[in-house]
């Protein structure tokens, strides 16, 4: 509640802005499973291989529905036994303001 983020539907899931940045995406979707959980949006100047990273979540891979076009969207995978250690550890990243996380997006304009 203290960031006051906006949630918006986006593909098959609903994306979580702070302000003008995109920090993740959270996906439930029965049919497509595979890619549920919280899809972590990291920074510009953040590297989706840093080892501290992936040692914060260890659970953390690429998103196969995305084909590996784009990889600074991460999944944490919610049938992952520590999901909801690493979503929580997500949100507090978020409220400490990580510079690791969340990025403006490009306009399609």
């Amino acid at each position: 509640m203290p960031l006051s983020p906006e949630v918006r539907r986006m593909f098959s899931g609903f994306s979580v802005y702070l302000g003008r940045r995109i920090v993740c995406m959270l996906r439930d979707h029965a049919e497509s499973p595979v890619d549920n959980g919280v899809w972590l949006v990291l920074s510009e100047s953040t590297n989706p291989n840093d080892p501290a990273l992936r040692r914060e979540f260890p659970s953390i891979r690429s998103i196969e529905l995305l084909g590996g076009k784009i990889s600074h969207w991460l999944l944490i995978p919610s049938d992952s036994p520590s999901f909801e250690r690493e979503a929580l550890h997500a949100c507090d990243l978020l409220l400490r303001h990580d510079p690791r996380i969340g990025r403006i997006p490009k306009s399609k304009r």
